[in-house]
């Protein structure tokens, strides 16, 4: 396997209309020297639509069998990390935050976190099929394929329900830092226990305490990832106890040791994450602020 590649990834924002829905549009450029193929692993983060033109991806969860040959993938939203091994292709990405969730895909998130999709084979996400059809038309085009994507969600938005507001208040509660607890996010949502656990299975794909525990996991990932000369002991978020329980997290949510993950090359991972931090503020989909613009 390859472990060199050309990278190149460019973000663009949703218009206003749609910012509250998504994280962002992106497309992702790669590569790979002598029809060669190459591997990484994405973090857990929220759903996404993935739109393919070229070599297209091998896709593997844990515990599930790969998925290749696909154009149009979809993921629910994740609390585990997912293997892709892929050759020089172009791939868009639309990232949905738990309101773009609620809004677009209409379904319970909980049925469908950690698992990963064709579109064409799944009646629940039919609604994205035109999309994934019409999104190139022969030769790149950058410009055109995002008037393409932003012209059909923009569409869509017109025939749709009106958001809940409380969805928001779960998802800023989430990303506030300060927040550790489950009562501590029920208390800064202004919602009762029960009901913020009902949401949160439903729009964001996981109960709140393991919502918490994932924010808490990525914090320290991120620190890592983004200056890897602290070491992890130095990356830890101050909300673990000690390294033996990220260590355990780790195992939880990356299914390998720091160690180990430090050890293995991130030839589409690390660009993408730095070109995110400078475009949007925030590395990874999971610290993605809610309306953010």
């Amino acid at each position: 396997m390859i472990e060199d590649c050309s990278v190149r990834v460019r973000f663009h924002q949703p218009p206003p209309r749609l910012a509250r829905y998504f994280t962002t549009f992106y497309l992702t450029e790669l590569d790979v020297p002598g029809g060669g193929r190459v591997t990484d692993h994405l973090h857990p983060e929220w759903a996404n639509l993935r739109f393919c033109q070229g070599d297209l991806p091998e896709s593997e969860l844990p515990g599930a069998p790969p998925m290749s040959g696909v154009s149009t993938i979809a993921t629910g939203p994740t609390s585990t990390t997912l293997r892709f091994t892929v050759g020089t292709t172009r791939i868009w990405g639309v990232g949905l935050l738990p309101l773009g969730w609620a809004r677009f895909v209409q379904a319970d998130a909980h049925l469908h976190a950690d698992r990963v999709y064709d579109v064409e084979a799944e009646p629940f996400l039919s609604s994205f099929r035109k999309l994934g059809r019409g999104v190139f038309a022969g030769n790149p085009d950058e410009a055109g394929e995002l008037d393409r994507i932003t012209a059909f969600f923009e569409r869509a938005l017109d025939n749709l329900l009106d958001d809940d507001p409380r969805i928001l208040a779960c998802h800023a509660a989430l990303v506030d830092a300060e927040v550790s607890t489950v009562s501590e996010m029920a208390e800064a949502a202004r919602l009762p226990a029960h009901t913020l656990e009902r949401i949160c299975r439903r729009n964001f794909g996981f109960t709140p305490r393991l919502l918490l525990r994932r924010q808490r996991f990525m914090r320290s990932l991120v620190q890592y990832m983004m200056d890897p000369s602290l070491r992890w002991i130095g990356a830890i978020d101050s909300h673990y106890h000690d390294q033996a329980q990220f260590v355990r997290d780790f195992h939880r949510f990356m299914g390998m040791s720091p160690r180990e993950y430090a050890g293995q090359p991130k030839p589409v991972l690390q660009e993408v994450m730095r070109a995110r931090q400078a475009f949007v503020g925030a590395a990874v989909q999971a610290l993605h602020a809610p309306g953010r613009g």
